[in-house]
């Protein structure tokens, strides 16, 4: 079983969004399996105000996870490959589903009884959930492969330019 599948059964298995892509992915970078659960706890149903998705949430934290070590994180440039993988992640998953709310995603509020019900009525926790979930996994793993050095600005004819 892959780590994508490994979310989803996680999320399946009683497990919040949030906690299924912080749950698998956040022990590569260090995390203890449940520390990362308890952390992830709260973030479920775009933490619990249907606000930004909690496979979004889970995600942002391992990517922070991924791109900063201990010290590089306690500064703006230490931070900032965590910030642009961020912003990647989050405008490849908006392309994909149109939003990155929860309330949007799912088209009901879950922050609210009435929403809440509608989404048990319709399935959305068995089957948007999940496909949230997969997309999530799939664009983190996507996003967490070994990056290649930079081979710096492609090479011409007429050599290098001193424009600019």
């Amino acid at each position: 079983m892959n780590d994508v599948e490994k979310a989803i059964q996680l999320f399946r298995t009683g497990c919040v969004c949030s906690q299924a892509l912080l749950g698998v992915y956040g022990p590569r970078y260090g995390l203890d399996p449940e520390q990362a659960l308890r952390l992830a706890a709260g973030f479920g149903s775009g933490m619990r105000r249907a606000e930004t998705c909690g496979a979004l949430t889970g995600a942002f934290m391992v990517l922070g996870l991924a791109r900063c070590d201990g010290k590089a994180a306690q500064s703006r440039e230490g931070r900032a490959a965590a910030s642009d993988a961020v912003v990647a992640f989050a405008e490849a998953f908006e392309q994909r589903h149109g939003s990155l709310r929860c309330r949007d995603l799912l088209g009901c509020d879950v922050s609210t009884p009435e929403g809440h019900r509608t989404a048990m009525g319709r399935g959305l926790f068995q089957t948007r959930c999940v496909e949230l979930v997969r997309d999530a996994a799939q664009l983190l793993e996507e996003a967490l492969k070994p990056r290649d050095a930079d081979p710096g600005p492609p090479a011409t004819e007429s050599g290098p330019s001193n424009a600019g």
